[in-house]
């Protein structure tokens, strides 16, 4: 009795050994929100959810005091996760925060911008340099050029103009431009994504700018009549960051497209690999968006 009595409690010191080491396997992950001109309190618990989901990472929120409040105590500790997501397009941080910033990723931490986070900070340079290129907020051909395509190949484009715009929202399909890049093995080469904002004309310094997929943006829903980037990767020194132009709304959101690369680039951007490798059965096809719905 008493040997076997010892095998239960080796047994259940074990399984509490393994879950202890489950969960220190997990990617912490800081998503940063607060101000947005796109709705953040409906969508960062979203994106909790996406990556939660995985088992994978673990999620901690930053939230910023409201625009018009004071920022000047906003000052996440970056150092202490593997990865930031930026869910925040709002008003400047302040300068030790912004520097902190730009520091834990040029040291090796990850960085994810998540749709309209590439709005933000048009007038900080090192962010435009992190994310590569960004839309409005007063950007023009002095911000740097569009990301352009022809003949398969990706060009810089000087020509004046805006920075950033969009046409209707619709669903459109997604192509993949670099298919042995971790994030994107094994997906289909195009994919339906659900009705969501094309953004369109983004423009920066595009320094080390590494395009994985794109999208027409059709002048028949008031595009640009150009083959856009929807993701993208950059490493900078130690850094590595994850760009994705998708996800407006909880629609765009519910697409298994958005879902596995946003899990996919988030553990990218922490560790540089990807071992979130499964393509779900209700992965998007090349005629229809397919959705998750959320917790």
């Amino acid at each position: 009795m008493r040997i076997l009595s010892l095998m239960l409690i080796g047994m259940s010191l074990g399984v509490m050994t393994s879950s202890t080491h489950a969960e220190e396997k997990k990617l912490s992950v800081l998503l940063v929100d607060g101000q947005n001109n796109h709705n953040w309190a409906v969508t960062s618990p979203i994106i909790v959810d996406i990556l939660e989901s995985t088992d994978r990472f673990k999620v901690v929120r930053a939230t910023s005091p409201a625009k018009g409040e004071d920022l000047s105590g906003f000052r996440p500790n970056f150092s202490e996760y593997d990865v930031v997501v930026s869910n925040y397009n709002g008003e400047m941080w302040p300068e030790q925060t912004r520097k902190e910033f730009v520091e834990y990723v040029m040291n090796g931490g990850g960085f994810v911008s998540v749709h309209a986070a590439n709005n933000a900070f048009s007038q900080w340079p090192e962010y435009n340099l992190l994310i590569g290129v960004g839309g409005w907020g007063g950007r023009n051909e002095n911000s740097g050029p569009y990301v352009r395509f022809r003949d398969d190949k990706m060009i810089l484009d000087k020509t004046p103009g805006r920075g950033g715009s969009h046409g209707s929202r619709h669903e459109f399909v997604v192509t993949t431009f670099d298919e042995d890049h971790p994030i994107m093995k094994g997906l289909p080469s195009t994919w339906m994504h659900c009705e969501d904002e094309l953004y369109d004309r983004l423009r920066g310094p595009a320094r080390n700018l590494h395009v994985l997929a794109t999208a027409y943006s059709d002048p028949e829903t008031r595009g640009s009549g150009e083959i856009e980037p929807m993701l993208m990767v950059l490493e900078h020194k130690k850094g590595r960051v994850f760009h994705t132009v998708l996800g407006h709304d909880p629609t765009a959101m519910s697409s298994v497209g958005f879902q596995v690369t946003l899990q996919r680039g988030t553990e990218w951007a922490a560790t540089g690999k990807v071992t979130l490798t499964d393509v779900p059965e209700n992965f998007p096809t090349a005629t229809e968006c397919k959705t998750r719905t959320f917790d």
